[in-house]
């Protein structure tokens, strides 16, 4: 038995959406964040990534994010056992982005889908920037 939850955050902030998990051994409830983070530290640990952006623009400009705000470059969606992840990030230039797309792909599915026990939908990638002279 398995159903989406919603539970009050620390200090009684935002609620924070998550899949609750009942197996015979307990209950295990994954947040949106937690699984956005598993995403972000995935993509950055990829080849040809120099880091997240935000997914809001500021004057077409992408913001960089660092290795406390992963997060926020990601989306989650969940829906059933299943969730979708978009990702926001930036490239370092002369790297083929096909390449680095579907090695970011790859990775993330395996990373969420190990850990977390959910099948992953898609992963879409949205490319918000190229950096010179950074990448990795």
């Amino acid at each position: 038995m398995e159903e989406e939850i919603s539970t009050a955050g620390k200090g009684g902030g935002q609620p924070q959406v998550g899949k609750e998990v009942v197996t015979n051994l307990g209950r295990l409830h994954l947040a949106e964040d937690v699984i956005a983070t598993m995403a972000g530290v995935a993509t950055t640990e990829c080849y040809g990534i120099v880091g997240m952006a935000g997914s809001r623009f500021k004057d077409g400009i992408a913001e960089l994010l660092g290795r406390e705000n992963l997060a926020k470059g990601v989306e989650v969606a969940l829906e059933d056992d299943s969730v979708e992840i978009g990702l926001h990030i930036v490239v370092g230039y002369g790297t083929r982005i096909s390449e680095i797309a579907r090695n970011v792909t790859g990775k993330v599915r395996y990373v969420v889908e190990s850990y977390t026990g959910l099948k992953v939908r898609g992963v879409h990638i949205h490319v918000e920037g190229v950096k010179v002279g950074h990448a990795r």
